[in-house]
């Protein structure tokens, strides 16, 4: 007979109240940063264009970008909470890490090669960019800076109340935020310090520079999000210690004669799919692997909360394999071949 699930109520596809709490939290967060973006972006745009500044209609891209990826992760904190149905049994809480992919995608196409492309245009005008106009430039960016830098303060702040670094990333969408707003703020910075330098020399080269490198920080943000969202996209195992963790607790439980496979896979940020092949000790009916196997999927689902999918596979080791463990138990501990290591025989059976 095969075993019976797990008796602990398991938190549904909209996710425990914890996890709600911290999926309002998130949505704060994006929608302070959207409206920063937005404000920013426009005041970057018109800057950009009356003083013909790249390094600040690089900045404007990147805003914009921003912008179209918050929308992104607003979406994906919506979606990914609906309800498991007939068609995605686990749920849809990989929906968080497509949608931060193509934030991913966003800040390579809109962000970086804007700023590459802006860099070159600036290259080819060469002596002929003109600086007037760049004062007010630089008071629209000063703004930025301290814009985005209060939406990475809300963003850090969140990941400290959701414990830290740690736990806190593990939500792809505020990963997202606090990569692009920290972006942001490096990004305002090399602006800054393009645009002061071509006044100071005269040398649209600086400027340029400044473009380019705000375009290889863009480049290398998104390929760092769009390589963790495919990592979780194609099926990422648990972290090691929570998977160390629930083995160590298979292993502890004196009905379970070995582990024989132990496989994890990450569903959504506060949702773990468990899958043990495990062989029992001898002599057990069907009626104790079932109390058995309740028993332990309660323990596992207490030890790893974020552990709501657990599957046990009740397999049959060959009897040449048990025999040759219970041979190295018996030479470890010193017992003869009659003793209970001989027989693969524990308390508990």
């Amino acid at each position: 007979m095969s075993p019976k699930p797990s008796s602990r109520p398991r938190p549904s596809a909209e996710g425990t109240p914890g996890s709600r709490r911290a999926d309002r939290r998130t949505r704060v967060t994006v929608l302070v940063a959207l409206a920063a973006n937005i404000v920013i972006a426009m005041a970057k745009a018109v800057g950009g264009f009356v003083a013909g500044s790249p390094a600040l209609l690089s900045e404007a891209a990147h805003s914009v970008a921003d912008s179209m990826n918050e929308l992104f992760l607003l979406a994906a904190l919506r979606r990914s909470r609906r309800p498991a149905d007939s068609r995605h049994p686990f749920g849809y809480g990989k929906e968080r890490f497509f949608w931060s992919l193509l934030a991913a995608v966003g800040i390579f196409v809109m962000g970086g090669c804007f700023s590459f492309f802006q860099g070159f245009e600036a290259l080819g005008r060469g002596s002929a960019e003109s600086t007037s106009g760049y004062l007010a430039g630089l008071v629209v960016l000063v703004i930025a800076l301290l814009a985005e830098g209060t939406s990475l303060l809300r963003a850090l702040h969140q990941i400290r109340r959701q414990g830290g670094l740690a736990e806190g990333a593990r939500d792809p969408a505020l990963r997202t935020v606090v990569a692009e707003d920290g972006t942001a703020v490096l990004g305002v910075g090399l602006a800054i310090a393009g645009m002061a330098l071509h006044m100071v020399t005269g040398l649209i080269i600086w400027e340029a520079s400044a473009s380019f490198a705000i375009g290889a920080l863009l480049v290398y943000v998104a390929y760092r999000l769009g390589r963790d969202a495919r990592e979780q996209l194609i099926g990422r195992a648990a972290d090691p210690e929570p998977s160390r963790r629930i083995r160590a607790l298979l292993e502890a439980q004196p009905e379970i004669d070995s582990v024989e496979s132990l496989l994890t896979m990450q569903l959504g940020p506060d949702s773990t799919l468990v899958a043990a092949r495990v062989d029992l000790v001898p002599g057990l009916d069907s009626e104790e692997v079932e109390l058995v196997a309740v028993r332990i999927k309660r323990s596992v689902a207490h030890t790893i909360p974020e552990a709501d999918q657990i599957f046990l596979d009740v397999t049959d080791a060959p009897t040449a394999r048990r025999a040759a463990r219970a041979a190295r138990a018996a030479a470890s501990s010193g017992t003869d071949d009659k003793g209970p290591a001989a027989t693969g025989e524990r308390g508990g059976a």
